[in-house]
């Protein structure tokens, strides 16, 4: 298995329709103004995230259960930005459209400048031959409000791709994966 670089990224978006809409190259600004960066990196792709939001609310008092969540849990919210309350979370979901070779594993790890700010960004692994958009979840550590910039850079994705002829056996989309592609910010499903 190998870590793949932006020459592999590029050209696997191009040709196999792995990230729409590639950006090609790292944008750090846009219109004169600095922004978190996005686009293609040296070994990874920097994820967007959506104008779309559900933030967290404790408005019913309701358990959070992951076998039978409710979703009036959230407020739907759509802008340039989202303001998380302190040690509450958001969803939201990439810009980006991911189809996953069936020889690729991605992992997703958070922006340093989000990290660096005491918001923590969580995505679980892109599996082989998943699709979709990807749900997005900003957890606000500090006791303070906390903001989220839309079409913005808030996560990287690294690709790892098996060794020739080593491609997995069963793939997310052989198993009929609950999350197969999803679009719009997707609660949890059991």
């Amino acid at each position: 298995m190998s870590i793949k670089s932006d020459r592999w990224i590029r050209r696997m978006a191009q040709g196999h329709r792995m990230i729409e809409p590639l950006e090609p190259n790292q944008i750090k600004e846009v219109n004169g103004q600095r922004i978190v960066s996005y686009g293609t990196s040296s070994y990874g792709y920097d994820i967007r995230c959506s104008d779309e939001f559900k933030l967290f609310t404790n408005i019913n008092t309701t358990i959070v259960d992951p076998k039978n969540f409710d979703a009036k849990s959230f407020v739907d919210i759509k802008g340039s930005s989202c303001v998380i309350p302190p040690n509450s979370f958001a969803l939201a979901r990439t810009v980006e459209y991911f189809r996953i070779p069936r020889n690729v594993l991605v992992l997703c790890l958070g922006k340093s400048t989000y990290a660096r700010c005491g918001i923590i960004v969580n995505v679980t692994p892109l599996e082989p031959e998943w699709e979709g958009h990807v749900t997005l979840e900003f957890s606000n550590t500090t006791p303070l409000p906390a903001k989220i910039y839309a079409n913005e850079g808030v996560a990287q994705v690294i690709f790892f791709e098996s060794d020739p002829g080593d491609a997995c056996e069963t793939s997310y989309k052989d198993r009929g994966g609950k999350y197969q592609g999803q679009k719009g910010v997707t609660l949890p499903k059991i």
